[in-house]
Formats: structure tokens, C-alpha cells, sequence
């Protein structure tokens, strides 16, 4: 794998003079536009046109500078210039799998109360026809699913939804993924086609359901057809649970939903998914039957993570089968992706293939999903965002060993 870039083991920098007042308009919403150009004086009877030209540069073309925004009087922008930025999150770290995953450490804007800015992790998971951006909504999570990573981190805070956008956006700009970008020099490693991203899946850190409103307006953003334009349907929020919001959720955003369920038991997903004790799998499952515009076009994803003695047996199998009845789903079983001082192991390959065959015969659709970025902790449950959980030169010495992509 590649470390392409590490900024871990040095401080924070400190902001020039006059720069902390300054906030980026990237990932902004029209209506934070529309603020954001009113606070500079433009009339109200142009706001409208201007933020429609906004749009574009930032959501269209992906530009950096104010000075590239030629339809743009050089008068609106060096005072938009001098108020604001088009800054990106600032990258700690980067680093490209064996396998072409890329993984980002982020660290966002300082907020006034807070020690030190609090960072996030983003993951690409190129292949031969797609590409999927794995994003985040919090720093951290209150959930505490006992085999995920995330949930040992305490929950910090939510993300605004401009940060959520950011997200998609430096994904963009390091892969080259803007009209007219230049393609980084690994591209091998990337989806053959005009778009680099092809989805964006909620599956990165936090409970994105418990973030709602940032949430939402964030994937109003990408999804507009003016602007980043990623179809809803190649949009897929996953929950552990939320029960009351996941209703609610269809009805305002309508994207896909996938399920983290992991058991057929309350028992057991209760240690699994302690959110379980405050919302059983029986409502869940309600929920999910009654989810907005859900059918066989359009099904639910129910993700089940393979864990040896734990859920994996042929009777769990057929559990899920029968629990899962009626509803239009696809259940996506994904092997147990370890991680440092977790108790569990993986299910073995033999296991997992009965298990879906018991699965495949019952009708449903039963991908095992390949791991992915195992060898960066980029797989699924293996996010956390503490840059100090490895200091530096622990990684040169350990996981960083090679120096380049492997050819195998």
C-alpha cells in the first residue's frame, strides 16, 4: 500500500491572522448561499442569479479559487474573496490499499469550544464499473455495536452538512473526478468511465439518522440535478435502528436504506446492536415493511456481518429467511473485517457460502461482500478517526512496510 500523504504527528497549524472569521462556501446549500452573498452586499432582487452561478463553479466545475469564476464580476469577487474561502477539509492522512481503496483522515474546521478539531475518516472503494464513496455523518458514535470499530470512539460531535458535502467533494478533487480533471497517475485503480463516484454510501462514522437534518440537506446537495447530480437511487443510508426516523427519512429524502441488522434474535442483537433494547427487531422490521416507495425495484438492504459462533449458523440462516419474508430486500453478508482488541473472528469461507446458499434458495439476493482496504482499516466497521490511535512512526515500521500498490 501507499501512504500517500501524513500530516499526523504535527500540530495543528495555526490560522493566519484575520482567517479564523473566514468559512468556506464549499458544501453549502442555495439557501447558505444566498446568506452568504447577502452578507457581502449583493442586492436581493440578484441573489438568486448569483447563487445559481455559484452553484455551478462550485458543484459543476469544482473550482478552488474565486479568480476561476469568470462570469463572475472581479468586484463580487474580491469581496466574496475577502470574507470567505472555497478551502477544502484539510487532509491528515491518505492512503491507497493493495486493492485501490482509498482512505482519508479529515480533520474539520475548529469550532470555538473545542480543545483540537475533531477529524472523520472517508473511504473510495473503486471497481471495474463504479466507484462508492463510504462517507461520514459524526465524529465518532453513541452506538457501541460491540464488533465495529466506530463505536469505540466516543461520540464528539455531529457534522454540519456542509462538512458531510466536503466529503464528496475532495473525493473528487484526489481522483479527478471534476470535467477537465486531471487524472492522478494511479488510475488503474479507478472505474473506467466518465464519473469516478458513482454512489455515495452513509456508511462511514456515526448514526446518520441521529444527525437527520444535516443529513438530509446534505444529500439534497449531491443529489441535485444542477450540481454534484448523483442520482437518489445511487444513494444509501444505513441505520442500525432508528426506528422512528426511518419513515421520515423516506418521505423528505428518499434515497436508498440499507438495515445494519447482524441477528435474527433480540438476545443477540442486543449485544450486537445495543440500539436494539430501545428498538427491537419486531418494529424494525415494521418499519421497514412501511418504508416510502419500497419494492422489488426498489429494495432494502439488510447487512450481516459474518461472525464466527456468533450468528453464523444454517439455523441463523434460515431465521433471517423467515424474519425477512414479504419484504422486498436484498441481504448483503459481509465478512467479519478485524480490527485491534475486538473479540470476534471472522466466519470461515465454507461457512459463509452455506449460508447464503440456504439465503440464495429462499429467493433473495446474497452478495458476500468483498473485503475491501482491510490492510488500511478502511473495511467495513474498521473506521475510527483518532490520528493518535498509531503514532507515526509505529505505521512506517508496520503497516506502511511497502512502498508502493501491490501487483498481485
Amino acid at each position: 500500500m501507499v501512504l500517500v500523504l501524513d500530516k499526523s504527528g504535527l500540530p495543528e497549524p495555526d490560522a493566519p491572522a484575520g482567517a479564523a472569521a473566514k468559512r468556506s462556501l464549499a458544501g453549502l446549500d442555495r439557501v447558505r448561499l444566498a446568506t452568504a452573498l447577502a452578507e457581502v452586499g449583493v442586492p436581493a432582487k440578484q441573489i438568486r442569479m448569483r447563487v445559481n452561478q455559484l452553484w455551478s463553479w462550485l458543484y459543476v466545475r469544482g473550482v478552488t479559487s474565486f479568480d476561476m469564476m469568470t462570469d463572475v464580476s472581479k468586484d463580487l469577487r474580491a469581496r466574496l474573496e475577502a470574507r470567505y474561502t472555497l478551502d477544502r477539509l484539510e487532509i491528515v492522512t491518505e492512503q491507497i490499499s493493495i486493492d485501490g481503496t482509498r482512505k482519508w483522515l479529515l480533520r474539520l474546521p475548529k469550532r470555538g469550544h473545542e480543545a483540537r478539531a475533531p477529524e472523520i475518516e472517508t473511504v473510495y472503494i473503486p471497481e471495474a464499473e463504479r466507484g462508492t464513496l463510504c462517507i461520514s455523518s459524526q465524529v465518532g458514535c453513541t452506538l457501541t455495536c460491540s464488533f465495529c470499530h466506530t463505536g469505540t470512539q466516543r461520540l464528539v460531535r455531529n457534522l454540519e452538512a456542509e462538512e458531510i458535502v466536503a466529503q464528496v467533494m475532495l473525493a473528487r478533487d484526489r481522483i479527478g473526478d471534476w470535467p477537465g480533471a486531471a487524472i492522478p497517475g494511479d488510475d488503474r485503480l479507478l472505474p473506467v468511465g466518465d464519473r469516478k463516484i458513482t454512489n455515495v454510501v452513509l456508511m462511514g462514522m456515526g448514526e446518520p439518522l441521529y444527525n437527520f437534518d444535516n443529513v438530509r440537506t446534505a444529500m439534497d446537495v449531491v443529489s441535485d440535478g444542477e450540481g454534484l447530480s448523483l442520482s437518489k437511487r445511487r444513494i444509501t443510508l444505513s441505520t442500525s435502528g432508528v426506528v422512528p426516523e426511518i419513515g421520515r427519512w423516506g418521505e423528505e429524502s428518499g434515497t436508498m436504506l440499507a438495515i445494519s441488522l447482524h441477528a435474527t434474535r433480540d438476545a443477540l442483537r442486543d449485544e450486537l446492536v445495543p440500539i436494539n433494547k430501545k428498538y427491537p427487531i419486531k418494529a424494525l422490521i415494521e418499519a421497514c415493511r412501511n418504508y416510502p416507495g419500497v419494492s422489488n425495484a426498489r429494495r432494502i438492504t439488510f447487512e450481516y456481518v459474518m461472525l464466527k459462533g456468533v450468528n453464523d449458523s444454517l439455523a441463523d440462516a434460515r431465521a433471517l429467511v423467515k424474519l425477512l419474508s414479504g419484504v422486498p430486500s436484498k441481504i448483503n453478508l459481509i465478512p467479519f473485517n478485524p480490527w485491534p482488541g475486538t473479540k470476534y473472528e471472522c466466519s470461515d469461507w465454507e461457512t459463509i457460502e452455506r449460508f447464503a446458499e440456504v439465503v440464495n434458495k429462499a429467493g433473495y439476493a446474497s452478495p458476500v461482500r468483498t473485503p475491501r482496504g482491510r490492510d488500511i482499516l478502511a473495511a467495513c466497521g474498521q473506521l475510527k478517526s483518532e490520528s493518535t490511535k498509531l503514532r507515526a512512526s509505529e505505521r512506517e515500521r508496520g503497516v506502511f512496510a511497502s512502498s508502493g500498490p501491490s501487483e498481485e
